[in-house]
């Protein structure tokens, strides 16, 4: 049974940009549930304004859905969000005028845990460097880089957040390091945690001891205001010498140019990161062209299975609503 309530025969589902998504899937199971569906094929916040007056729920990629959006469309009751992150919409705004917001949970767990380790052992091993010299010229075939690459075994791997992420990537990566120590106030303190913690071989620590000890650091928490710029220039003089950073969660948990500038310095021997502060970046990015940074398109999450599972779930959410009062997989509680 259908509890919409609002003008016009049929509930009114609007996509925003989709960002080579193929959003098909997602229609034909709105268009099924009685939606009359729309892309906008757009970030701007003014066009979604414009294209989305009569909008029950807003489908969302990247774009900034921030206050101004939601008190300018009046019918709206969902934003429904193609990630785990939620950090590009208004929380705040959303519960005071009575909007769902909805991300995907848990569905690329182990693709995004892939590929942190795909970054962390491509930096290591410095691949930049030796697919370069296996390439460039024979002269330079058995050319070196200046500095070895370690033995992992005998370094310690510090995660900052112990999620289904964070856990999944110890899982994969734990057993090439001498010690795997993590830090998460979020995580209860409960033998069922210690447990489970001591299962996966990690010890538990402040925050303070993971900056000093972690030969790599890896992220694995949400932004927000009390993550954003975590690891600036303060955070990485208190880290080892030549550690290296993973970042596969948001790009604002570094400053880009701190991170940047200790790269060139060999204070750090290198940043993996799959997200950035500006995506895509501009030229003029201070993680840009910079040797022993590696940079992927905010792809860690993809594969043939997250693909589909990410538009089937944006799209269902709209269609729970709808027929229950409330979606499936919320992040807030409005205030309706």
């Amino acid at each position: 049974m259908s509890t919409y309530e609002g003008p016009g025969d049929r509930p009114v589902a609007v996509y925003t940009k989709n960002d080579d998504t193929d959003a098909a899937p997602g229609i034909a199971l709105l268009e099924r549930a009685g939606f009359d569906v729309r892309e906008l094929d757009t970030n701007d916040a003014q066009e979604i304004i414009d294209g989305a007056q009569d909008a029950v729920a807003l489908l969302v990629g990247y774009a900034e859905i921030d206050r101004r959006v939601i008190e300018s469309l009046p019918n709206l009751r969902l934003v429904s969000l193609m990630s785990m992150g939620f950090n590009n919409v208004d929380i705040d705004a959303a519960n005071e005028h009575g909007v769902w917001v909805t991300n995907i949970p848990g569905v690329a767990t182990e693709e995004v845990a892939t590929h942190a380790l795909a970054l962390l052992l491509q930096s290591v091993r410095q691949f930049g460097y030796y697919t370069k010299s296996s390439t460039a010229n024979f002269e330079e075939w058995n050319s070196r880089a200046e500095i070895a690459p370690w033995r992992l075994s005998e370094r310690t791997l510090g995660i900052v957040g112990l999620g289904k992420i964070g856990r999944k990537f110890i899982e994969f990566a734990g057993s090439l390091f001498g010690e795997v120590v993590g830090y998460d106030p979020l995580l209860p303190d409960t033998y069922d945690v210690r447990a489970m913690l001591d299962e996966l071989g990690v010890r538990r620590t402040s925050l303070e001891e993971v900056q000093r000890v972690s030969n790599v650091l890896s992220l694995h928490v949400p932004l927000t205001p009390e993550t954003e710029h975590m690891i600036d220039e303060r955070f990485i003089e208190g880290m080892p010498e030549r550690a290296l950073i993973v970042n596969v969660s948001r790009g604002a948990l570094l400053d880009s140019r701190a991170v940047g500038d200790a790269v060139r310095s060999g204070r750090l021997s290198g940043a993996a990161l799959d997200v950035l502060e500006e995506e895509p970046p501009p030229a003029d990015h201070p993680l840009l062209g910079v040797d022993g940074v590696v940079i992927t398109p905010h792809v860690a999450y993809y594969s043939e299975r997250t693909e589909a599972e990410y538009v089937r779930i944006q799209a269902q959410n709209a269609v729970t609503l709808v027929e229950t009062g409330e979606p499936d997989t919320p992040v807030n509680s409005p205030g309706i």
